[in-house]
């Protein structure tokens, strides 16, 4: 996972336009399949079939695009069922299903710090969101503190001290095999006392051992609970987009194993998969929190439900 050190993007990039261009291939992909299909004011039950499938190839998984179907059943195209107005009734009803979930995730605990717990396995894009939220929240005149929790990886440590240097974050850690719950006790003291508003807690993501990482994130809830009741106040599960279904089956074991409160979708960036955060809506409703375009600092935004369902449906 590369620390980089590219500048922000700058005022001639909007994020719009980075947007666009982190969902084009799944805007591309969804385009092709959809090719070709037209009718008068009514779509048949073959045509139908060709958009739900369709839709289930973009990676919008079975239940949206059964939902998205059904949608189109009932639509009546008084101009005619262009592949453009189709695309046009796409988009209207994937914005239907992100915007019960676009959340931004929100500072507003009391006694700070409200405590972030950061998860996702390893390659998930984890630590670098965590610097990506940090940053964001800096740009919000919030106090944001990191604690390097995942122990079993020194580059882990590593890796989060650099960005803690890089954005002039505090940052408390141990050595490497440590007690991440003592990390975390240590973390949310000093927050207490410097005021800070928000700590950013990363953890271990060994997903190959489920028992192993439920017990290291019940004794950091443990440990957690006795400064502070209400802590954690958020549980962010960090998604690689490029996972596409895969994406899902963590969704579901890490709300398990968790008690996951949202997610961080990241590497939208030009892959074919992006439909994934369509399917996780409708599968999960969870919170989704933000979504990352690119390696830039500021390339993670709380995401426009209304724009990124006209950039997937290609009517943008």
């Amino acid at each position: 996972m590369s620390t980089e050190t590219s500048p922000p993007s700058g005022p001639a990039t909007s994020w719009s336009d980075r947007l666009f261009g982190g969902l084009r291939k799944t805007s591309e992909r969804l385009g092709e399949n959809l090719a070709g299909i037209v009718s008068k004011t009514r779509l048949d039950d073959n045509q139908l079939d060709d958009i739900e499938d369709a839709l289930i190839l973009s990676d919008l998984g079975p239940r949206a695009a059964a939902r998205i179907r059904a949608r189109l059943a009932d639509e009546r195209f008084e101009r005619g069922a262009d592949e453009q107005a189709i695309k046009e009734a796409v988009a209207k009803e994937i914005a239907a299903i992100l915007r019960p979930v676009a959340k931004p995730l929100e500072i507003t605990a009391f006694p700070r710090p409200q405590v972030i717990l950061v998860i996702g396995v390893n390659g998930s894009g984890k630590t670098t969101t965590i610097a990506k939220l940090g940053h964001l929240f800096q740009e919000q005149d919030y106090a944001v503190m990191f604690a390097a929790g995942d122990t079993f990886r020194a580059a882990a440590i590593g890796q989060l001290g650099v960005w803690a240097d890089r954005l002039g974050v505090p940052i408390v850690k141990g050595p490497e095999g440590g007690d991440p719950a003592s990390i975390v006790f240590d973390a949310v003291k000093q927050a207490t006392e410097r005021g800070t508003d928000a700590l950013i807690v990363d953890t271990a993501g060994r997903l190959h051992n489920r028992r192993e990482l439920m017990d290291e994130l019940a004794k950091i809830r443990r440990v957690l609970g006795r400064l502070n009741p209400e802590a954690p106040h958020d549980v962010v599960l960090v998604l690689d987009a490029t996972n596409g279904q895969n994406a899902l089956q963590q969704i579901e074991i890490f709300r398990e194993v968790a008690g996951v409160t949202g997610l961080v979708m990241t590497k939208l960036d030009g892959t074919a998969r992006g439909g994934v955060l369509v399917a996780a809506a409708e599968q999960f409703g969870l919170p989704i929190h933000a979504i990352g375009v690119g390696e830039k600092m500021d390339d993670l935004r709380p995401f426009d439900p209304d724009l990124v369902a006209r950039v997937i449906a290609g009517v943008a």
